[in-house]
């Protein structure tokens, strides 16, 4: 463990709940990582398997990648959190992801601003995100909530845009 705060688990905006994981969010949670069209198969025993090593991976850290919920729904729309990813406990990566049926509606922002916050309650003065640069999407949400790319870099043929944003 850190000597950071633990990252608080259960966070709430206007619209949304972040809490955490729960067996149940296999199926939901199978379906979005299957939106992706990577090829890969992504069955509910894989997202079983996936949230039990996001709740080993937050027992460990003292961060988490959360479900989000819409508040009036109630519906799993996708996750939203802090990661170690391509970067270091000190500095975690933020990272999130939504169904199709939720983009454009402001959810990820909304999301990332409560897990921004929570970063800073934990102690912490950075965070990083890594974001393939097609993802223009992202990129935006991202620059909104004051991230500043610092560089560009390869991973196989893919270009990665790194970004960073200091917490007050």
């Amino acid at each position: 463990m850190s000597s950071y705060e633990t990252m608080p688990y259960h966070l709430e905006t206007e619209r949304l709940i972040l809490r955490p994981w729960k067996e149940s969010d296999a199926a939901e949670f199978s379906a979005l990582l299957s939106e992706r069209g990577d090829g890969e198969t992504y069955t509910v025993e894989r997202g079983r398997k996936g949230i039990a090593g996001l709740l080993a991976a937050t027992e460990t850290t003292g961060i988490a990648l959360l479900p989000v919920q819409r508040r009036e729904e109630g519906d799993f729309i996708g996750y939203c959190g802090l990661i170690i990813g391509r970067s270091a406990l000190e500095e975690p990566e933020i990272a999130y992801e939504l169904f199709r049926h939720a983009h454009g509606r402001g959810y990820a922002t909304e999301a990332a601003g409560a897990v921004l916050d929570a970063a800073a309650a934990t102690g912490r003065k950075r965070l990083w995100s890594t974001v393939g640069s097609w993802n223009t999407p992202s990129l935006r949400v991202l620059e909104k909530l004051g991230f500043e790319r610092d560089r560009v870099s390869m991973e196989g043929t893919k270009e990665v845009v790194w970004l960073t944003r200091s917490l007050p």
